[in-house]
């Protein structure tokens, strides 16, 4: 039976708890990430956890960084779990945690749009462009983009929202040859998972990136990826230019939160078992997709 895990509360220093992960501290140079079963909706936690909703999402994430790690490293080590948690900790922690390198943190959200949707159809139909990027005219809702786009966001502190920003400002932010490394490696990790998730029947219509560095000043790849979380998953059989696709993460819960009358601000209202349930089995059947045998490498 899944242990379903809201918060988490261990014998080691505690360095951050955001919305869905729990961060410690291993000892000087390495962390534990801890990926609970809590789930958000318009940047608030929700009251009901996603039972191995934690576990799915770390299981994703592992599967992409060792698909990706011949295009860039990763902050993933080899310590083992057991060194640093109770026996008793250990067998509810190990399908949700990983330990992980620290790393001095980039300030950018590296977001690649292979899909025009959501705050990028909003800014194409303003502006004509996505983040100062100019597209060709006529465009539709969900249709895929002549090529995939690199359009970078600030990290905002906890509880405001991201800031899109154009390259210039990553250039100012990061200096330009560690910008373009940045776009660069972005484009090629879409690339690669948008091939792979194709497929096995999944869309990628955009996702985000987080890097750091480390004591060598190279790029790391971070926190997690490619995940329902970080990225629009999109079943391949029901996607239609002109329609905004079902996806495969919170959308059940986002619809159901539509539809009362709640300002968006915490608290937020119970979720019922059935929308939870809906939820837990979306993400399930992206991780069972995306980690079936094809014909990629």
């Amino acid at each position: 039976m899944t242990h379903t895990v809201q918060e988490t509360r261990l014998d080691l220093p505690l360095v951050a708890r955001g919305k869905v992960r729990d961060i410690y501290a291993i000892d000087d140079d390495h962390l534990l990430f801890i990926t609970t079963d809590r789930i958000s909706a318009f940047d608030v936690v929700l009251p009901d956890p996603v039972p191995g909703k934690g576990e799915i999402l770390t299981r994703i994430s592992n599967f992409w960084f060792h698909k990706s790690e011949r295009l860039v490293p990763n902050h993933l080590t080899d310590l083992d779990l057991r060194d640093f948690v109770s026996a008793d900790d250990y067998p509810w922690l190990k399908d949700r945690s990983v330990i992980v390198r620290k790393l001095r943190p980039l300030p950018v959200e590296a977001i690649v749009r292979g899909y025009l949707i959501g705050s990028g159809w909003k800014d194409y139909q303003a502006t004509g462009a996505v983040c100062g990027i100019p597209l060709p005219s006529g465009l539709r809702l969900a249709e895929q983009l002549p090529e995939a786009i690199y359009t970078p966001s600030t990290k905002a502190a906890v509880g405001d929202h991201d800031e899109n920003i154009d390259f210039e400002a990553t250039i100012d932010l990061l200096g330009r040859e560690r910008a373009e490394e940045v776009r660069r490696v972005s484009l090629m990790l879409y690339s690669l998972a948008a091939e792979h998730a194709r497929q096995r029947g999944i869309i990628i219509a955009d996702t985000k990136f987080e890097f750091g560095l480390d004591d060598e000043d190279r790029l790391v790849l971070a926190d997690e990826v490619l995940t329902p979380d970080s990225s629009r998953f999109w079943p391949a059989d029901q996607y239609r230019v002109g329609d905004s696709p079902v996806s495969f993460d919170k959308q059940y819960i986002r619809d159901y939160l539509e539809g009362l009358d709640w300002d968006k601000t915490p608290p937020a209202p119970h979720i019922p078992p059935e929308v939870i349930e809906r939820t837990r089995q979306k993400y399930q059947e992206a991780l069972d997709r995306l980690t079936a045998p094809g014909d990629s490498n």
